[in-house]
């Protein structure tokens, strides 16, 4: 991180002042309602706003609590401890930590060179970017944002280790410059931003650390992962291989965790490349068929069909008159 955006969050707010010379205790009220454990968006985020960042308030102890947002912490130097869901995470300089919704969270004191940032997020923040990348779905980041708006079984906490990841780096470094400098009309930036992070992350998924209670996401994360990166010809025999899990039990977990079968799921992957081949470059239909694995045209001709209601030439005179329409 730069030395000059560095400085500017090392300096010590008038919170850490009065915590330096004799407050105890976090001041409730900055955070949440008297009878509430419950640190609000409404208390740490400006009229209208969907994403905020405030230095983490050292020198003290934050005691357990929840969040009603979605809660990043970036560590921009140093270290701290947290507890989440009864677990210890000791986060490191250049690591990323998301907590869902539904995490209960405790901190422990840090020191003046632990400096970590606190980005505030509601939920929607992140729909533009995902919206934006729509041509190419994916399973695996949508996955992981249900988790965190708390749409699936809680996720606990997704703990990054990507001090060594540049790309990743530099986007959480913009993020953080951006919104520090508070600079006008750059909701789409940043959202867009923010979509590119995940991109990212879900490309370092044997960079992520979940909570034990949470193992059920991490196996879904890692089968989306590979899906994601073997669409073409990755078999469930070679995933189980790769995971050490007998391959009979592996089928079964992923059918009762995503409510699809290992075929359905790549084959939800391929037909979403296949839509966005379609529309975005000018490979044929047997080309595109080829090129998402499927050997057979007259078979992908029938699947697609049957997933998108209409054969995919019509599919790409659509997406071409649409993109006509809209320049209109």
């Amino acid at each position: 991180m730069r030395e000059e955006l560095l400085r500017e969050l090392r300096k010590i707010t008038p919170e850490e002042e009065r915590l330096l010379t004799g407050t105890r205790g976090i001041e409730k009220a900055l955070y949440m309602s008297p009878e509430k454990d419950i640190v609000e968006a409404d208390k740490l985020l400006e009229a209208g706003k969907m994403i905020q960042i405030r230095t983490h308030t050292r020198f003290v102890h934050f005691p357990r609590h929840t969040h009603n947002y979605i809660e990043v912490i970036y560590m921009c130097s140093g270290s701290t401890r947290h507890v989440i869901n009864g677990e210890d995470v000791i986060l490191r300089q250049g690591e990323l930590l998301f907590l869902g919704q539904t995490a209960t969270q405790e901190i422990y004191p840090a020191g003046e060179e632990d400096i970590a940032v606190n980005f505030i997020i509601l939920p929607e923040f992140f729909e533009y970017g995902l919206n934006m990348m729509e041509p190419e779905e994916n399973q695996l980041r949508s996955f992981v944002i249900d988790c965190l708006k708390g749409e699936r079984e809680a996720a606990g906490y997704l703990h990054f280790k990507v001090a060594d990841v540049l790309p990743v780096q530099n986007l959480v470094e913009n993020l953080i410059w951006t919104l520090w400098h508070k600079v006008p009309n750059k909701r789409r930036t940043n959202q867009a931003t923010m979509g590119l992070l995940f991109l990212q992350l879900m490309n370092c998924t044997d960079k992520l650390v979940t909570d034990e209670r949470a193992g059920q996401q991490k196996l879904v994360i890692s089968v989306l992962s590979y899906i994601e990166n073997h669409y073409r010809e990755g078999e469930l025999s070679e995933l189980a291989e790769s995971l050490h899990y007998d391959v009979y039990w592996l089928s079964r977990e992923i059918r009762k965790r995503t409510g699809k079968t290992y075929t359905e799921l790549i084959q939800a992957k391929r037909l979403a490349q296949a839509a966005y081949l379609l529309s975005a470059t000018g490979l044929s239909v047997a080309e595109v068929s080829e090129a998402v694995g499927y050997d057979n045209i007259s078979y992908f001709h029938r699947i697609f069909q049957k997933r998108y209601n209409m054969t995919p030439r019509r599919y790409r005179l659509g997406e071409k008159n649409d993109k006509i329409d809209k320049k209109n």
